[in-house]
């Protein structure tokens, strides 16, 4: 025997509810509890609604909330009601929440009781609970209403809702368009049924024309009397077999915006409370309808605006690969100063049939503040950057130029105190990073505006933060020098440049952030940008919808624009060694500090760790020589390859001095001289060599071959280090 027989034979019904679809499935017995004939029916969310008592819906519902949370039985006595609000039989229903991703479903079962709820008696009217009711529901529909963020929601959420004692099966919303009425939306009616309602003069014989004219609302208990007022559009109704209708002007601010048609397949009288509960859900509809109106023209405007200040990347230049991504702040408009650009150099084609690849700048910055003004100023600015990069100017020249522009064009807002002065008046500054790359031979020339250093993800999976020299943000300063700084990309190398939102948004700072997107690009296949790009917003900002509650809440607490470049080999990537380049100018011996970074993360995977201290230490040795002893700058090149067994380091530092180095016999109490003497005694090799002008100094070390004893273990990274297969 089937369960379902045998529950039938103890009066015992099943039903099941699909959350995310709003479909509950009832067998015959669920069936005849709830008043309908005894057989399996799936149906509507609002059409078993309609079966319950409002007031005991209301409290089921909160029961069944509670049970999804805790994971736990939801129980309730509810009152079963004909379509005529009389309360036929009360049941119980136990149900247990099936979790199914963001979604669930309520598995359970009905059985009836003899008992009736204290101050109940069977088949009597809810007339002495309509208040009680009618309030819930109210409560309820404007929380729901209020919640809506478009038109869409907005009528799937009235299309949900279950009046107490009368639920409409068909509902629509009509609009005005100059002098003709339209469909802005339905529910219970089939595709395509909405044609003869959709462009209808606002003089026609129809009782939604004439309640957007007049401003009142018409309801129509019966057939006959839908006849006899509106003989004329009758055939139109005639053939959905509803009984009663009912149309209720929609006003906001005194104006009458449309109408709302709620249509009955059962006989509704329209009594004073009906009428009631109907007006005041038509005054909530039309408010939150015209919330979601100025919502989604909002949101035009900003897809609008962001369209036309966000460059289009255009067709695929040979030999390489682009991404980007642009996402606003969650707020207002959701514009804000950040930006990215590229631009096509002159020199050089970029086209298949040109003279060569060319040369592009990749541009990107971040106006201080998140408002109209910042997008506007950044629009300005991004103009005025394509207008002198398309002249010829080098990016050092690029950037002094935008930043006397900037200067000028927010020295005379100085209402609001000055720079840092808040998204109100006042002087704005900007941060920018300016790249020139050769598409032919790699190499990038950066101009660098108080903006954060660019990062290369090399063929081998190493990520390399570029520490770059840079000069202060546009518009400060109109006289600031911005220094260039070189480095090649390699064919298969990716180079990210990005503003703060990326690093910082989700409570990071710089150097923690920078930690957290460093992992996404090592763990990317260096082969689809677009997948990579996506990757780097979802992991900072959240997910895609904005409109979601828990752990995954919208985090877009700033701008973020993130800019990615690929050089595309002709053929199979040739093993390149790891490399990284540096300048440090006597003027900048803090970033000693930077050098020894780069060193750490060159050799992230290095399988030694007292290795990777003496390397780090004997750079450090190295830099803070030239600094001391010579008057130039120090440029240092550091290398892993692979050697005839194992991996090997070889760092050079060179300088423009003729003087060679020699070797010193410091004392005990002596704070230099011991450079030499260090690198004699940790490094497998070193030596001097003069060059044209200047010299250079360099050791190597040879990583130890597989199976040696390496000391303690570096940080940890991508790679597993230990050899060149």
């Amino acid at each position: 025997m089937r369960t379902e027989d045998v529950l039938a034979a103890i009066a015992t019904g099943l039903w099941r509810w699909n959350n995310a679809s709003g479909i509950v499935s009832l067998d015959a017995e669920a069936a005849r509890l709830l008043g309908l004939p005894a057989e399996p029916v799936r149906l509507t969310e609002a059409a078993v609604r309609s079966r319950f008592h409002p007031v005991d819906w209301n409290e089921i519902d909160g029961v069944v909330n509670l049970a999804v949370a805790e994971g736990t039985l939801a129980e309730a006595r509810l009152r079963i009601m004909d379509e005529h609000g009389r309360v036929i039989r009360t049941v119980r229903s136990r149900s247990k929440p099936l979790i199914e991703g963001n979604d669930y479903q309520l598995v359970g079962t009905l059985q009836e009781v003899a008992e009736q709820l204290p101050g109940t008696a069977a088949r009597t009217p809810v007339t002495g609970d309509w208040r009680r009711s009618r309030e819930a529901f109210l409560l309820d529909a404007g929380r729901a209403l209020a919640e809506a963020r478009s038109t869409a929601e907005v009528l799937r959420v009235a299309a949900s809702l279950s009046m107490p004692g009368f639920s409409p099966d068909g509902l629509a919303v009509f609009g005005v368009a100059g002098d003709r009425l339209t469909v802005i939306g339905h529910h219970g009616h089939s595709e395509g049924d909405e044609g003869p309602f959709s462009s209808m003069s606002l003089d026609t014989d129809y009782p939604a024309a004439e309640v957007v004219r007049t401003g009142r609302a018409i309801y129509l208990p019966t057939p006959e009397e839908y006849l006899r007022r509106f003989p004329t559009t009758w055939p139109l109704a005639q053939r959905f077999g509803r009984r009663s209708w009912a149309f209720v002007p929609l006003v906001v601010a005194g104006r009458t915006m449309g109408a709302w048609m709620a249509a009955f397949k059962h006989p509704v009288a329209f009594t004073p409370d009906e009428r009631s509960v109907l007006t005041t859900v038509a005054r909530m509809l039309a408010q939150a309808l015209a919330r979601a109106g100025v919502a989604e023209s909002e949101r035009e405007l900003s897809l609008g605006l962001q369209r036309t200040m966000m460059p289009v990347l255009g067709p695929g230049i040979p030999g390489i690969q682009v991404a980007a991504r642009y996402v606003p702040t969650g707020g207002g408009l959701q514009v804000g100063g950040d930006w990215y650009d590229m631009i096509r150099l002159p020199g050089g084609s970029t086209c298949a049939g040109g003279r060569g690849p060319g040369r592009i700048a990749l541009v990107i910055g971040d106006v201080q503040g998140h408002d109209v003004r910042a997008a506007g100023l950044m629009g300005q600015l991004r103009i005025a950057l394509r207008a002198y990069a398309s002249e010829g100017h080098r990016p050092d020249a690029v950037l002094s130029r935008a930043s006397r522009f900037l200067y000028g064009i927010t020295d005379g807002d100085d209402e609001g105190g000055g720079v840092g002065g808040g998204n109100g008046g006042g002087p704005r500054f900007a941060t920018c990073l300016y790249l020139e790359v050769d598409l032919e031979t790699g190499t990038v020339d950066i101009a660098r505006a108080g903006h954060p250093d660019p990062a290369v993800r090399t063929n081998d999976g190493t990520v390399l933060l570029r520490p770059t020299a840079g000069g202060l943000p546009l518009g400060i300063d109109p006289d600031t020098d911005y220094p260039t700084t070189r480095l090649t990309l390699d064919p298969g190398e990716t180079l990210m440049i990005c503003t703060d939102g990326l690093l910082e948004t989700g409570g990071h700072d710089l150097d923690s952030g920078w930690e957290r997107v460093r992992k996404l690009l090592e763990a990317h296949d260096g082969d689809d940008l677009e997948r990579l790009a996506d990757a780097l917003v979802e992991a900072v900002h959240g997910p895609g919808s904005h409109h979601t509650t828990g752990p995954l809440a919208d985090r877009r607490e700033d701008d973020i624009a993130v800019l990615l470049l690929s050089r595309r080999p002709a053929g199979a990537v040739r093993e390149a060694p790891r490399r990284t380049l540096m300048t440090i100018a006597q003027a900048e011996p803090e970033r000693i500090a930077e050098a020894r970074e780069q060193v750490r993360q060159l050799l992230h995977d290095w399988s030694d760790g007292d290795q990777l201290d003496a390397a780090v230490l004997m750079v450090s040795e190295m830099v803070t020589n030239v600094l001391v002893h010579t008057d130039g700058d120090a440029l240092l090149v550091a290398e892993v390859a692979c050697g005839e067994k194992a991996r090997r380091l070889r760092v050079e530092v060179s300088d423009g001095s003729d003087e060679l180095p020699h070797k010193r016999h410091p004392g005990e109490m002596a704070s230099s001289g011991r450079g030499l003497v260090l690198m004699e005694m940790l490094a497998d090799a070193w030596g001097v060599d003069p060059r044209g002008e200047g010299k250079a100094i360099w050791f190597e070390l040879n990583e130890p071959e597989a199976g040696a004893e390496p000391g303690p273990e570096p940080g940890p990274g991508p790679g597993s280090g230990g050899g060149c297969g």
